[in-house]
């Protein structure tokens, strides 16, 4: 079977991605091949691009799609050709026309959620259910601290708190992402070009800083974000796009308030079969519901990944974006 695949065989910048067409081969035991009709973009794939993140090369990249089932391959009993399917994580490759995946690690979508919600949901989607229900769970009332609150993630996690009823703060650059991010469901959003973080944090919890903090930017914020915390609050290091936090010391946490630090990934709070079911179903409820919509930045072809890259790594996207087969 042959497929459009975007590949690169050495690591660099967002050049190195190729579109190229090869052989993938029939579904052996377990296995489905899927015709996919949309692809989500995320940091995560330029960290792997970038050799951040190291692969065996050449390597696909992509880490979320949707698409229908074409074929199947012996020991799958959960689908049938014809069903729509969706899925995040697994080994990178998800830019590419048709794909050949392990039944185990797919989901059916149900009605009322369409390939393209599906392809801009899941990565970021079961990101934020995870981080806000079951990384550091948070009760209504609660206040908690969210960065790059414009970005992906940040959109689901602004639109997740207000229908939990948390009080989610805020972090972007400039009034047209902040004025997004409030949009989006949080509570009050800081611009970091022209307020300061911590203090903004200080005024808005009367002083006591806020029990959570969940920080995709890592070396740039750690130690701001370190210390809007209240005591016993919980650092969450969820990406590093300025580049990875300092190594953190016992002594630092004890003498900021006993607090605790943690650096959680999707592929173990969604690594069995119940946890997938469980983030995949909690994000299609909230989907089905209107609480959560994705906000559709751009679509690119295949053939434009490496344009998306840049883009996403220049700071001009906002949102989900996708790559269209």
């Amino acid at each position: 079977m042959e497929a459009q695949v975007v590949r690169f065989h050495a690591p660099g910048g967002p050049e190195v991605l190729q579109l190229e067409t090869i052989d993938i081969g029939t579904c052996g035991a377990g296995q489905v091949l899927v015709k996919q009709t949309a692809c989500g973009l995320n940091y995560l794939d330029t960290y792997q691009r970038s050799g951040a993140y190291k692969l065996p090369l050449p390597s696909g990249c992509g880490n979320e799609a949707a698409g229908v089932v074409e074929a199947i391959g012996p020991d799958v009993r959960d689908l049938r050709i014809g069903d729509r399917v969706a899925y995040a994580m697994g080994d990178p490759g998800a830019y590419a026309s048709h794909r050949i995946f392990q039944a185990a690690r797919l989901v059916k979508l149900p009605e009322g959620v369409s390939d393209e919600i599906a392809a801009a949901s899941m990565l970021k989607g079961m990101t934020t259910e995870y981080l806000l229900q079951r990384c550091a769970p948070l009760r209504p009332g609660h206040f908690a601290l969210m960065y790059a609150a414009a970005g992906g993630v940040g959109l689901f996690a602004g639109q997740w708190a207000k229908a939990i009823g948390v009080n989610l703060i805020g972090v972007a650059a400039g009034e047209e992402k902040c004025a997004l991010a409030k949009a989006n469901g949080y509570h009050t959003v800081i611009d970091r070009h022209k307020e300061d973080v911590l203090a903004r944090v200080r005024e808005i919890t009367g002083g006591k800083g806020v029990p959570v903090v969940y920080d995709s930017i890592g070396k740039a914020t750690f130690e701001t974000s370190m210390n809007c915390l209240q005591p016993r609050g919980i650092f969450v290091s969820f990406g590093a796009t300025s580049g990875l936090p300092p190594p953190v010391e016992a002594p630092m946490l004890q003498k900021l308030g006993s607090l605790y630090f943690t650096r959680p990934t999707l592929n173990v709070y969604a690594g069995s079969r119940a946890d997938l079911e469980l983030s995949a179903g909690a994000l299609f409820k909230h989907l089905k519901s209107g609480a959560v919509k994705p906000h559709i930045g751009h679509r690119y072809t295949l053939a434009e990944a490496a344009q998306a890259h840049a883009d996403l790594e220049a700071g001009r996207t906002s949102g989900s974006q996708l790559l269209l087969p």
